[in-house]
């Protein structure tokens, strides 16, 4: 492969499609404050980098990022992009990664409002992330080893599996397909309305009002704690560990837990036949 090592680029479109390159500790920041420095390469290699302009890696096909850094000021950084491995960086630039095909994050820390949205086949284990928004309209994602911090993440995601992960973030999962989260923390408000296929399995799930008009809800050796007003106008099987704080009006199905604090059956729009009994009777409530 090509070399191009400790180098400063500020131009627009410094290394424009650059082929078969590895590309080493270089700087692309100056005052020429130039947009696209690596739009359009082919198998680049880009290892221990410093980026500070916008959209820097556009339309690129079998690239690696390794080690790197893109701050505050490379907005939308990495869009349009194919088999695209980012390994060991720290990203803050919002608006990272869209419209991708097959990008696997490794052991990174990112900072994006608005990342991963409208992506096909993204993989990330071991890393940080903080984001509004996260991976909206996304599908074929494996998460393994994920802290993640925001709002309004994985909407209208599609064919999703999260495993041993903390998940801190309202609002998450509406309208998803296809989702399945094992071994996981899962803290936030208004959980996973709309939702059609969710299976939540040795989860502990946190915060008011979860999982309300879904379909296909399978809760499997799930705790849950300050769960107020659960699972209202849901078809759930649920077996839940220990308390629920409250469940309203489920559509159908079965729902078995240790203790209920309240079960609320009224001010129902739809019949709500769902069943509520606690473990170790016969009773339905």
């Amino acid at each position: 492969m090509n070399r191009i090592e400790n180098r400063t680029f500020d131009e627009e479109r410094a290394l424009y499609n650059v082929k078969d390159t590895e590309v080493i500790g270089c700087t692309f920041a100056g005052p020429a404050d130039g947009e696209s420095v690596l739009k359009e390469v082919r198998n680049v290699i880009v290892t221990d980098c410093k980026f500070s302009l916008r959209y820097p890696l556009w339309h690129a096909k079998g690239f690696e990022l390794i080690r790197s850094q893109m701050d505050d000021k490379t907005r939308a950084p990495i869009w349009y992009t194919d088999e695209g491995r980012i390994e060991n960086c720290t990203i803050k630039g919002i608006k990272c990664l869209r419209e991708c095909d097959r990008t696997k994050i490794v052991r990174s820390k990112i900072e994006s409002p608005e990342f991963g949205w409208k992506c096909r086949g993204v993989s990330i284990e071991d890393s940080d992330i903080v984001s509004e928004y996260f991976l909206f309209e996304s599908r074929d994602i494996v998460i393994d080893n994920l802290r993640l911090k925001g709002k309004y993440s994985f909407q209208y995601n599609k064919n999703l599996h999260i495993r041993d992960s903390v998940l801190d973030t309202k609002d998450a999962f509406w309208h998803g397909e296809n989702i399945t989260v094992e071994n996981s923390i899962v803290k936030g408000e208004y959980l996973a309305w709309f939702s059609d296929g969710l299976t939540l399995i040795n989860c502990h799930i946190i915060g008011t009002q979860p999982l309300c008009y879904c379909k296909n809800l399978k809760l499997i050796n799930c705790t849950m704690e300050g769960t107020d007003l659960a699972f209202e106008y849901s078809d759930v099987e649920a077996d839940v560990k220990g308390h629920i704080l409250s469940v309203k009006n489920p559509r159908s199905g079965h729902i078995i837990a240790d203790s209920v604090g309240e079960i609320v059956r009224e001010d129902s729009i739809m019949d709500a036949l769902g069943e509520i009994r606690i473990r170790g009777t016969e009773e339905s409530l």
